[in-house]
């Protein structure tokens, strides 16, 4: 199995080791990763500048590249730098946080697994879910669960423009409950938007806000996550309202 592993922490990334670590026992891997954090860039593409590509120092012994873009470039890059006849799959992550609900559509870790479906290839986006500032990411249950699920993982039947995005608990491995096939859930913001002033008193404003989350969302990818259990999602790359568009096709 030709396996392209990247991420949107950058090529030093804790998450990205553990990930590597992992993808090399079950197939040939090479990495590509942005050379500087990158998240919540969403399904971004540089168009307008040239991608820098510097070959790095091996992720667990593995060929490693830099790319001065985003996760987006880094999948293209790594399609024609390390795989010119193409691969049989896109890992991402391990991502230091979650991408449950609507943080897919900013994520970086989910576009690039996004990335690998528009090109016809298998694609799958973990994370971590962890909710404390300051509690640790349990990366080693991510990568533990990963092995132990690689063969059902991989061989998940899906259309070809479908891919996967799994949120692992940040719990010790022995506490994970399992894991379930689950949709998306409701993740948003509140004071999304802070006014600030510098020191000389001009305004500027800080985005990002307090994550307002209700875990009773039964089926959904948050409420999985909230009790124990890894959560894996498939999403399609057609956002097509279907419902909708046939309630108003006759009109």
């Amino acid at each position: 199995m030709k396996i392209l592993v990247t991420n949107d922490d950058g090529i030093h990334a804790e998450g990205l080791r553990h990930l590597v670590g992992v993808a090399m026992q079950f197939g040939e891997v090479k990495v590509v990763a942005p050379d500087a954090q990158k998240s919540a860039c969403g399904h971004g593409m540089t168009m307008r500048n040239p991608l820098r590509v510097h070959e790095a120092p091996p992720c667990c012994g593995m060929e490693s590249y830099t790319v001065d873009g985003l996760p987006v470039d880094c999948v293209n890059v790594g399609l024609t730098v390390c795989w010119p006849d193409g691969c049989d799959l896109v890992l991402s992550g391990i991502n230091d946080g979650p991408n449950l609900g609507f943080d897919v559509t900013y994520s970086g870790t989910v576009a690039a697994a996004m990335e690998a479906a528009i090109n016809g290839i298998r694609g799958v986006a973990i994370s971590m879910a962890v909710f404390a500032d300051g509690a640790p990411f349990h990366f080693e249950t991510g990568a533990e669960w990963l092995a132990e699920n690689w063969s059902m993982l991989t061989s998940l039947e899906s259309p070809p423009t479908t891919f996967w995005n799994v949120n692992v608990p940040a719990i010790s491995y022995d506490h994970v409950e399992g894991h379930r096939f689950v949709r998306m859930g409701d993740r948003v913001y509140e004071d999304r938007v802070v006014r600030r002033e510098d020191p000389w008193g001009r305004p500027y404003y800080w985005q990002g806000g307090v994550v307002v989350m209700n875990p009773d969302q039964p089926g959904t990818d948050v409420e999985a996550v909230n009790r124990g259990f890894v959560a894996i999602t498939p999403i399609g790359v057609d956002w097509t309202d279907v419902e909708t568009l046939r309630a108003h096709q006759s009109l």
